[in-house]
């Protein structure tokens, strides 16, 4: 069958890191991403299946490893070499469709007894991402013996499935892996909350607005978006304040009634959640968080390095945010319907043209995309 595979290969990673520092996206050309033909995973045991992707979007921590950006705290915990994806939509051998919970936990692994994580369903805590019946893995996406998405046919445990109603469309449905990590943010704030910035309004942002304003109680939410199509996707799914990230501190400052020290707002957001995880996001999100408050890490952070005075001084709560419990799942398969989030879907490509894919994904804000995925649907492909 066809896959689309990431290899153990250090030069072309090496040569992916330099290129995608140049153009986003050009490390599937020259870095260690191939398409081949290959055998299909084999069910590791009882209670395994087959899922026969339909669609599988392009995420952020699949592009920063394609671009040689991950880091290496992820080396003892991915198996190579893998198939990429773990935002699927897909059909079941018995023809249901089923969304997949990508994160192997104890559950999948088989390992007993259950980690505390597991145990109060707190998947997304696992602490047995490298043990089991199965290679390490912290995710289908990354485990040399699930497959992944970005192929013809993968292997899930019934613990990762999650039917799909009749009625939602696949563009609907492939958004509700991503959905699930915004609505595990926004349900671990605890409100009620005056003001919430929301820094970076790709996939992760949009969505994280969505949630906020379905899951948290919070009055104002302010987000930064670059260009003219997430500033009024921002604003469509409830911000009340969007703009262009230079103008943030002056925003906070206004709404907050702040004073002004060095350039620097006196006071701030209650919250501040960062969709973005750079350098220059996670320190313009200390800048504005009042003393006190919170920055909530919810896009994938990589090597940074930053001034942490501010943290310090003004007591600032700083969180990372993964992933998401199954309860979150729930919820988020009913958020993508109700806020009609498969809009955001804004283009396709088979796997034969996997480097377009990554391109566009890549560079999506300033084309007027969001999110791009794999389309499996065709037949002709599937049977391959």
């Amino acid at each position: 069958m066809k896959a689309v595979l990431f290899e153990r290969k250090p030069a072309r990673y090496a040569a992916a890191a330099v290129a995608g520092r140049i153009v986003p996206g050009r490390g599937a050309s020259v870095g260690p991403l191939r398409l081949a033909d290959v055998d299909p995973p084999e069910l590791p045991g009882d209670g395994w299946q087959r899922l026969r992707p339909r669609l599988a979007g392009i995420c952020g921590s699949d592009l920063a490893t394609i671009d040689g950006r991950s880091s290496r705290y992820f080396e003892p915990i991915v198996s190579f070499p893998f198939t990429p994806g773990h935002e699927v939509v897909g059909d079941l051998d018995d023809g249901t469709r089923a969304v997949l919970v990508p994160v192997l936990s104890c559950v999948t692994r088989g390992v007993e007894p259950l980690c505390p994580g597991c145990a109060s369903s707190q998947i997304n805590r696992c602490e047995r991402i490298a043990f089991g019946h199965l290679e390490p893995g912290l995710q289908t996406g990354f485990c040399t013996d699930t497959g992944g998405g970005w192929s013809i046919a993968l292997v899930a445990h019934e613990s990762q499935l999650l039917p799909v109603p009749k009625a939602m469309p696949d563009e609907q449905a492939v958004m509700v892996e991503p959905t699930a990590c915004a609505v595990h943010a926004a349900r671990s704030l605890r409100g009620p909350i005056d003001t919430v910035a929301v820094l970076g309004a790709g996939t992760l942002g949009l969505l994280t607005v969505a949630a906020l304003r379905a899951h948290a109680d919070v009055t104002t939410i302010m987000v930064t978006a670059k260009y003219p199509a997430q500033q009024r996707l921002a604003t469509e799914l409830g911000a009340d304040w969007v703009a262009a990230p230079a103008e943030l501190a002056r925003a906070i400052r206004s709404a907050t009634g702040s004073f002004v020290v060095g350039g620097r707002p006196t006071g701030g957001a209650e919250v501040v959640i960062d969709c973005v995880g750079s350098a220059d996001s996670l320190t313009q999100a200390l800048a504005v968080t009042r003393p006190g408050g919170e920055v909530l890490v919810v896009g994938m952070p990589g090597h940074t390095s930053l001034d942490l005075t501010a943290l310090w001084h003004r007591e600032t709560g700083l969180r990372g945010c993964y992933a998401y419990t199954v309860d979150d799942f729930e919820a988020a398969l009913g958020l993508v319907g109700e806020a009609d989030l498969g809009r955001l879907v804004s283009a396709t490509y088979p796997l034969s043209r996997y480097e377009e894919a990554v391109d566009h994904a890549a560079n999506a804000g300033r084309r007027g995309a969001v999110k791009v995925a794999f389309d499996l649907r065709d037949e002709k492909e599937r049977t391959r």
